[in-house]
């Protein structure tokens, strides 16, 4: 009954994190780029009786054995990179990425990446995010444009009135053989890890890479359906996790009232 105690709490340990993983999933639902967020699971190690197979003094096996598990616990949290749904903006500086890619940015010197593409004009004309940071490879308007297109492979040219083209370039996307293993910083970007590999850059759909749809932003990818079918399924796991602890509180309280 101590056992069931221990493991009954790992249950609720591990159900109340998976809880916490889905509030940031819903708090995010409205996000620009976000990518939800999945715990996965893991049985602890179980504590063994008999071991199937063991001969007997009978001189027969055993067809199962006798193993009862400690419980439960977290063995990651995995970002997911599914497409998010579209929203038109109409904003010549809102971009989305369809497919597989990172928007490029500097961060002090540091290449970070990013799924949101709601970009700004700072006062040097050069394009940056919502905190400041740059757009690699770097994007400047001139002062006298008055019109900016990208097309689906990335090559954007700036305009006047006249229809003058004053500066135009190709923009690179970068994009990592395994996303999961990036590290999220907040702000909307992640950083490379050993996990994710190194950055493969290349140019809007070529080998792989996805395509650029301007006056079009990418929106999280959370499901607020899914996320609370999940939440009450954790819920009530919980709450039969704690009715397990109750129930082995009761028989220890049982066995602690027996009088000889």
């Amino acid at each position: 009954m101590i056992r069931s105690l221990w493991t009954a709490a790992t249950g609720m340990n591990a159900q109340s994190f998976e809880q916490d993983i889905i509030a940031n999933n819903l708090a995010n639902v409205n996000t620009t780029g976000f990518k939800r967020s999945r715990v996965d699971f893991q049985d602890l190690m179980y504590q063994v009786g008999s071991k199937s197979g063991t001969e007997t003094t009978t001189g027969v096996r055993l067809p199962t054995g006798i193993e009862v598990g400690m419980g439960v616990k977290v063995v990651s949290v995995q970002k997911l990179f599914n497409q998010g749904d579209f929203q038109q903006t109409g904003n010549q500086f809102d971009w989305a990425i369809e497919g597989e890619g990172f928007y490029q940015l500097d961060k002090n010197g540091q290449t970070v990446y990013s799924r949101a593409g709601n970009f700004k004009i700072d006062k040097t004309g050069a394009l940056v995010n919502s905190d400041g940071l740059k757009l690699l490879p770097s994007i400047t308007i001139p002062t006298a444009a008055t019109n900016f297109t990208i097309d689906s492979g990335g090559i954007w040219s700036a305009t006047d009135k006249a229809g003058t083209v004053l500066g135009s370039g190709t923009l690179q996307i970068a994009r990592f053989i395994n996303p999961g293993g990036l590290t999220s910083l907040g702000r909307n970007t992640f950083e490379k890890s050993e996990s994710s590999g190194e950055p493969n850059l290349g140019v809007p759909g070529v080998e792989g890479n996805g395509t650029i749809a301007q006056t079009f932003l990418e929106m999280s990818n959370v499901s607020v359906i899914d996320e609370m079918v999940k939440m009450i399924a954790g819920q009530r796991a919980y709450e039969i996790n704690s009715k397990c602890v109750q129930t082995a509180d009761t028989m220890l309280s049982i066995v602690a009232g027996m009088k000889r």
